[in-house]
């Protein structure tokens, strides 16, 4: 069935419009950026494909243009129009963060390290590095592979820190086994990273450990 078939309250534009965004499913939304689908398989049916093939909208934030190559339908223009979507919604968390006291709004911080990490398929280490005011100077992907305490160097920590003159930090990593509960191997390279920088009058204010659905804060844990 076309979309130009289904009745008009089922429509996503019309929906949208009448019922606002909220009232729309992942793959309606989806549709909207498609516009048209295939013969036999309308927008939304590619829209649930999309979310389907990657692991719904979490797993599609960080999808670039060359594996939606594997969706047939999707040519050049699509693709970008799908990456731009998803790259702006990341720069608009950011963008967030950079103008207020990150701690003012807590969902924003662990949205926004969930979208830049959570459906990563290997471990990233990152640092949120912030001026004196608690806003965002810049995330920075660190370390990436098997996360212990000899594959987190404190030295380069300290470095950036002191390069980008942050006055306090907060340490993020993944979890891609789903899982986010901390480990105690993620207490300890807390610990660790925590004296090092405060050797340099740095804070370790929280360690975030994020997947695709949640992110956990090991300060609101007692583990900092």
């Amino acid at each position: 069935m076309l979309l130009k078939d289904l009745p008009e309250d089922a429509r996503p534009r019309e929906k949208l419009l009448a019922r606002g965004p909220g009232a729309l499913g992942d793959a309606e939304l989806l549709a909207l950026l498609l516009r048209t689908g295939l013969p036999g398989k309308n927008a939304l049916q590619m829209g649930q494909e999309l979310l389907d093939q990657f692991g719904g909208v979490a797993g599609l934030l960080h999808t670039g243009a060359d594996a939606l190559k594997s969706i047939k339908g999707l040519g050049p223009a699509k693709r970008a129009e799908i990456v731009a979507v998803l790259e702006l919604a990341r720069r608009a968390l950011a963008a967030q963060l950079r103008q207020q006291t990150l701690f003012d709004s807590p969902e924003a911080v662990r949205d926004y390290l969930q979208l830049q990490l959570g459906s990563r398929p290997h471990e990233i280490f990152a640092v949120l590095f912030l001026d004196s005011q608690h806003r965002l100077i810049v995330l920075e992907e660190l370390f990436r592979g098997t996360l212990t305490q000899t594959s987190v160097y404190p030295r380069e920590v300290v470095v950036r820190a002191l390069a980008l003159n942050a006055a306090s930090v907060v340490l993020a990593h993944n979890h891609p086994s789903g899982t986010a509960e901390p480990s105690r191997a993620d207490e300890a390279l807390t610990q660790t990273l925590k004296a090092a920088l405060g050797l340099v009058d740095v804070r370790v204010l929280d360690h975030f450990v994020v997947t695709s659905t949640e992110a956990v804060s090991m300060a609101q844990r007692g583990l900092l």
